[in-house]
């Protein structure tokens, strides 16, 4: 990586942020460091909320790695975001064994609690809401994840109990 690339992706990330990216890329040989791309995305976007193609671009640059292949593993992983959300992010799942188990009840609830539609944010920037493909936690459908947690087998009551913790 050189100075410039260095100078580029510092403009969006912090100096703790540029030492955590860097922490990750010396876990791969210096010909894999792009091995680290997922990681430093999350970096970025841990420091921004979301990604934006200005942001990808600095980190393609400083992994030495073309911008497509940021962008693809950028958009193939819903962990990603590309627009600004609300403060805590809310993803139901609505794969077979969730949608099987009343996901679709979940989503509803939810719309009408919160007063937004699936892909919205309220008005007052407390919540996006999404629907994502599986997150893995299929035993115990139906599920939904917020920020980084896991709430699983959701009833109306426990959805509302969940809500509480992200006033």
């Amino acid at each position: 990586m050189s100075e410039s690339s260095a100078k580029l992706l510092h403009q969006f990330v912090s100096s703790s942020g540029m030492d955590e990216i860097d922490h990750w890329i010396a876990k791969y040989p210096p010909a894999e460091k792009q091995s680290a791309v997922m990681r430093a995305l999350m970096v970025v976007q841990e420091e921004h909320g979301y990604l934006t193609p200005e942001m990808m671009d600095a980190v393609a640059d400083y992994l030495d790695m073309p911008a497509i292949a940021v962008y693809e593993v950028s958009t193939f992983y819903t962990m990603y975001e590309h627009k600004p959300t609300g403060r805590h992010l809310i993803n139901v799942c609505t794969n077979i064994s969730c949608k099987l188990c009343g996901s679709s009840q979940v989503v509803s609830h939810l719309e009408k609690k919160l007063g937004i539609k699936l892909g919205e944010t309220s008005p007052d920037g407390k919540y996006t809401l999404r629907s994502v493909e599986c997150l893995g936690a299929c035993v115990n459908a139906p599920m939904m994840q917020v920020d980084k947690d896991y709430h699983e087998n959701l009833t109306p009551e426990k959805i509302d109990q969940v809500l509480e913790q992200y006033q």
